[in-house]
C-alpha cells in the first residue's frame, strides 16, 4: 500500500474522532483533545494531498466523513437510517471510486500538468 494511501485512511480516520468528539465533549480538556484530533487530521490531509491527486484525496475525506458521520448518528447517538440515506451513502462512494477508477495520473504526466 503507498504511503500516501495510509495518510488518506488517517486523515478519515481522525476526521471521525473529532466529530464523534463535537457530540461527547463536555469538559474543557475534551476540546484540548478535540483540537489535537482537528491539527492531527489536517497534517494528515496535507500529506495524503502530497502524494494523491487533491480532488481525489478531498473526495474521499469528505465521503468518509459524511457517510462515517451518518453512519456514527445511526448507531453510537439512536439516530434513523432511511432508504434516501442509504441511497445517498451509496452514491457518494461510488462517485469517489469513479473518481478513482478515471484518475489516469500518466495522462496528465504526458500533457505536461503537475498536480
Amino acid at each position: 500500500m503507498n504511503k500516501a494511501w495510509i495518510y488518506v485512511v488517517l486523515t478519515s480516520l481522525f476526521e471521525l474522532i473529532w466529530i464523534y468528539g463535537f457530540n461527547t465533549a463536555s469538559e474543557w480538556w475534551h476540546w484540548m483533545l478535540i483540537i489535537s484530533a482537528i491539527l492531527l487530521d489536517l497534517h494528515f490531509l496535507s500529506k495524503a494531498c502530497e502524494g494523491l491527486p487533491t480532488g481525489t484525496v478531498y473526495a474521499i475525506f469528505a465521503a468518509a466523513g459524511t457517510v462515517g458521520t451518518a453512519l456514527m448518528d445511526v448507531y453510537l447517538f439512536g439516530g434513523s437510517l432511511s432508504i434516501g440515506k442509504i441511497a445517498f451513502m451509496t452514491l457518494l462512494v461510488v462517485g469517489v471510486i469513479g473518481l478513482k477508477l478515471f484518475d489516469n495520473p500518466s495522462t496528465t504526466e504526458e500533457r505536461g500538468e503537475v498536480n
